[in-house]
C-alpha cells in the first residue's frame, strides 16, 4: 500500500491534523463571535430595509384607501391578522388599546390577510378596532413583507424603514417599548 494519492506523497496521519486544526479554528471564530455579540461588539449594524409601499382599499369600505406612503416621514406600526387567527384574537384588542391612547402620536395600520370582509369586520367591531385597516384578502401585501404565518408586526422609522419585527402576537411590553423609544428620539430632536 502507497501513501501517494494523485502524484503526492501524504503522511497517513495529515488527516488528523488538518482535522485538528479545522476544529481549533472553528472554536476560535465562534469564540469571537460569542464575544461580538456578548459585548455588542463586531460589524456596524446593517442600514434597516426599507417597508415596501402599499394601498389596499379600506377594510368595510373599498372606496378609501389605507397607503403606507399616506404616512410618510412618521413612524408606523404595521400588523398583519385575520379574524380566523387564535393569537390575533388576543393581540388585537391590545393594539387597538394602545392606539387609542396614543392616537395622533403613533400611528397603526392594520393588514386584513386571507380573511372574508364580513368575518374581518365583525371581528374589528367587537375589539373596537379605531386604527385604519386594510384588506388583503388574497394576501398579496402579507406575501410581499415575508408573512407566512399570522399574527406578525412590523416597526417602521419615520423613513419607512422596518427597524423590528415580531413574529407571532406583539406583546404590551414591545408596544409600549416602542412608543419610549418614540418619545425618546423626539426630545432628542
Amino acid at each position: 500500500m502507497s501513501p501517494r494519492l494523485g502524484g503526492r506523497f501524504r503522511h497517513p496521519g495529515g488527516r488528523v491534523r488538518i482535522s485538528a486544526l479545522l476544529t481549533g479554528v472553528a472554536i476560535v471564530l465562534l469564540a469571537f463571535a460569542a464575544v461580538a455579540v456578548l459585548t455588542g461588539g463586531g460589524a456596524a449594524r446593517a442600514t434597516p430595509k426599507a417597508a415596501r409601499a402599499f394601498a389596499l382599499g379600506r377594510l368595510g369600505d373599498p372606496g378609501q384607501k389605507v397607503a403606507l406612503r399616506a404616512d410618510a416621514g412618521r413612524p408606523v406600526i404595521i400588523n398583519f391578522f385575520a379574524s380566523w387567527c387564535t393569537p390575533c384574537r388576543k393581540e388585537t384588542p391590545l393594539l387597538a388599546g394602545f392606539y387609542r391612547s396614543h392616537r395622533g402620536r403613533i400611528l397603526v395600520i392594520g393588514v386584513d390577510a386571507n380573511d372574508k370582509s364580513s368575518a374581518a369586520l365583525a371581528f374589528l367591531r367587537a375589539h373596537a378596532v379605531g386604527y385604519p385597516v386594510g384588506f388583503d384578502p388574497s394576501a398579496a401585501v402579507a406575501v410581499s413583507y415575508g408573512v407566512a404565518a399570522l399574527p406578525q408586526t412590523f416597526f417602521l422609522n419615520a423613513r419607512h424603514q422596518i427597524v423590528r419585527h415580531i413574529l407571532g402576537a406583539v406583546t404590551a411590553r414591545e408596544l409600549n417599548s416602542w412608543a419610549a423609544s418614540l418619545a425618546r428620539q423626539s426630545g432628542a430632536s
